[in-house]
């Protein structure tokens, strides 16, 4: 049942947009609050890999986006989420380097208990890199609700965004492969 729900909320968080840009098209941006709101709190309550406190301070950002976009009926809440998701991306990861371990290096120590120190450098770096991916989208994602173009904040934030982070994954790993290679070659 956890996995259903996992895979549940990742589809619902990837069509976001879709449902965002074609909900605003047939209804009123209060009623899609509602679901910035059941999206936000689901995803945010059953996120295991974020602290306590990163997780409750989640929830009331998404609050007040939805009781803004509900109040003020504005899609302006609606389609800040994006950027807000970057935005909680980039403060994880970059509150992580702070501390022993990074994301990237808790992520593969589930394969790799046993790290290498030069392992463990690459992944502060490749944290480090993720951080700039974060801090570049959430900034692209917010200059297309700033433009105002419905189409253009689809587009990046439904498709552009997600083909930029398959990307940086598939360049990393090739990048993990090219490095391990040389280092034990």
């Amino acid at each position: 049942m956890k996995l259903f729900f996992t895979i549940s909320m990742v589809v619902l968080s990837v069509c976001y947009p879709l449902a965002v840009y074609f909900g605003l098209q047939y209804f009123s941006s209060r009623y899609l609050a509602l679901l910035l709101l059941t999206l936000g709190i689901a995803r945010s309550l059953t996120n295991e890999t974020a602290s306590s406190a990163g997780r409750w301070l989640m929830v009331a950002m998404l609050v007040l986006l939805a009781g803004w976009t509900w109040l003020a009926d504005s899609d302006l809440g609606l389609k800040l989420y994006p950027v807000l998701i970057s935005l909680n991306l980039l403060l994880y990861f970059g509150w992580s380097l702070r501390g022993p371990q990074t994301v990237v290096e808790r992520l593969a120590r589930l394969q790799d208990p046993e790290l290498p120190a030069s392992a463990v450098a690459y992944t502060r770096q490749v944290t480090k890199v993720w951080c700039g991916f974060f801090l570049v989208n959430g900034s692209i994602a917010l200059w297309t609700v700033v433009d105002g173009n419905d189409e253009i904040w689809m587009l990046y934030n439904g498709l552009i965004s997600y083909l930029l982070m398959g990307t940086l994954m598939a360049a990393e790993l090739l990048v993990r492969r090219h490095v391990k290679r040389t280092q034990h070659g």
